[in-house]
């Protein structure tokens, strides 16, 4: 089955959507982990929530260390360029996506900002840990 290149266009925007949640998810989840911490929030030591969020980091630093590129950002270059589109250029919701969370830097400059992240993630860890009598 081929899909048409408004669907592969589509498909790509769905994956960016998922990716910049993603991000969301990780970085505005240590965020509430420490307001949690500072206003005594009972939910963020849910450990459905605490071990998500440190496996959604632990996942982007491993693929850093090792030179990865994300799988959704390669899936969505590959929808765009089966589209016919150039990757990174297109809908609306792609380029303010885009603008958001893609820029650019050195390699190490990335893994250094992902590693410091994780070992806030990891202090959070230990300052509030996850209540695990909870099921």
């Amino acid at each position: 089955m081929t899909l048409s290149p408004a669907w592969l266009l589509l498909a790509a925007d769905g994956l960016l959507i998922i990716h910049t949640l993603f991000i969301a998810f990780v970085v505005f989840g240590l965020v509430f982990i420490i307001a949690g911490l500072a206003w005594q929030w009972r939910w963020v030591r849910n450990p459905w929530f605490r071990f998500m969020h440190l496996g959604a980091i632990g996942i982007v630093v491993v693929q850093s260390w090792l030179g990865v590129v994300c799988p959704l950002t390669t899936w969505e270059n590959n929808l765009r360029v089966r589209a016919g589109d150039v990757a990174y250029a297109g809908s609306f919701i792609q380029h303010w996506l885009h603008k958001l969370i893609f820029y650019q830097a050195e390699a190490w400059v990335f893994t250094l900002a992902y590693t410091a992240f994780a070992a806030l993630v990891v202090l959070a860890w230990r300052l509030a840990p996850p209540d695990l009598s909870k099921k």
